[in-house]
């Protein structure tokens, strides 16, 4: 949904006065999900000033210094006017540097730069540098989703392709700069080409850079009870002195796990992406995830929280292992928090505003050393060299 209005009223004294609205249609992340957000810029006479609405976070207010600046080195004009900035629905919290893009557009737009017409049935998002370059963004696979939804062609950074390409049979264009991106729209309109998804690094487990159960000489009993853990699904707890191999056998557990189908890939891409795992211009693997958190961890990071909220380590590790070293070291309330992920596979973080679900359906795999108090535990250290 695009629109440019021009609209004139006569304050008193007969002056009239001019100003002209522009929008274009970006998203917002929300949990894995990506809602629906108009960018409306309203370019009014009066002294400058930017104003950005609609429940921003200071990661979008800060847009207003990024926008200016890009508009500049790109060779735009940025207006010498009042220009209000806002976010509809204004009752949903956004947050990120997604939007520095779409706040571009429609502010060109709304001052005749570009056609308001050319950015009609588009879905855009990106984050701008001071220099015009279009850099890459968190939750690009929900963006493309809900441009899939909405049959919208989606304006994404480069780097950010290869992920939002795995939602199928969604258009999606792409540019390196804003200037260039401005080219594309005066020339193609709505109509801009489609980005190349072109092969792209993978990495996968015949890249010879993941661990190998195979390399594990002895352990036999250790490695029989994590094969049939592997093959249930089971949760394992591995007790023993330190050195033994606990960490080591942990580690190579996805190897021996089934690749994920692609719903399972789906899934673990869109939470990592929203995490800030997901390396830009590379396609993720079909292994298993395995997150292995230090034992300091806080709640917050282990279930989930924080301004967003983001996703915690047991939602990193959906699909895939989560490895707990030193669980006696734990603090007791986050061990607790951990019941409910185990029994439902899912967290749901809940807010004054609204709440957030993530997918936490994981193998848990913990380590710990025996008490020091027991004679058998002091004699084995006794013998290690």
């Amino acid at each position: 949904m695009v629109f440019a209005v021009g609209r004139c009223q006569s304050p008193p004294g007969g002056r009239r006065v001019y100003g002209v609205l522009a929008a274009v249609r970006s998203a917002a992340v929300h949990g894995i999900d990506a809602l629906d957000v108009t960018v409306e810029v309203d370019v009014v006479p009066g002294l400058p000033s930017w104003t950005i609405v609609g429940l921003a976070s200071n990661a979008v207010r800060e847009a207003r210094e990024r926008v200016a600046a890009a508009l500049a080195n790109s060779g735009f004009d940025v207006p010498s006017r009042r220009v209000t900035v806002n976010l509809s629905p204004a009752d949903v919290r956004k947050d990120g540097t997604s939007f520095d893009l779409p706040i571009a557009l429609a502010l060109l737009a709304a001052t005749g730069t570009i056609e308001p017409a050319s950015l009609d049935g588009l879905v855009v998002a990106g984050e701008l540098g001071l220099d015009g370059s279009i850099r890459p963004i968190r939750g690009a696979l929900s963006l493309s989703r809900s441009a899939t939804r909405a049959r919208a062609c989606l304006v994404i950074p480069e780097a950010n392709v290869p992920e939002a390409s795995l939602a199928g049979s969604v258009r999606i264009a792409s540019a390196t700069t804003l200037g260039a991106l401005v080219v594309q729209l005066r020339t193609d309109g709505a109509a801009l080409p489609a980005a190349n998804r072109g092969d792209h690094t993978r990495s996968s487990r015949d890249s010879g850079a993941e661990p190998d159960f195979s390399d594990v000489a002895g352990q036999a009993a250790a490695k029989r009870a994590l094969e049939i853990a592997a093959a249930g699904g089971h949760n394992v707890l591995m007790m023993g002195p330190p050195g033994t191999g606990k960490t080591m056998l942990a580690r190579r557990l996805p190897g021996i796990l089934p690749a994920l189908n692609d719903e399972e890939m789906l899934e673990v891409v869109s939470i990592h992406s929203v995490g800030g795992l997901v390396i830009p211009g590379t396609l993720p693997s079909c292994t298993p995830p395995f997150r292995a958190p230090h034992h300091t961890i806080s709640l917050a990071g282990l279930i989930g929280g924080g301004p967003g909220p983001r996703p915690g380590e047991v939602s990193l590790a959906h699909r895939g292992v989560l490895f707990l070293d030193e669980l006696l070291e734990l603090p007791r309330h986050v061990l607790d928090a951990m019941r409910q992920p185990l029994e439902d596979g899912r967290v749901v973080i809940a807010r004054a505003a609204h709440a957030v679900a993530f997918p936490a359906r994981f193998q848990l795999i913990a380590a710990a050393n025996p008490c020091s108090c027991d004679p058998l535990w002091r004699i084995e250290v006794a013998d290690m060299p």
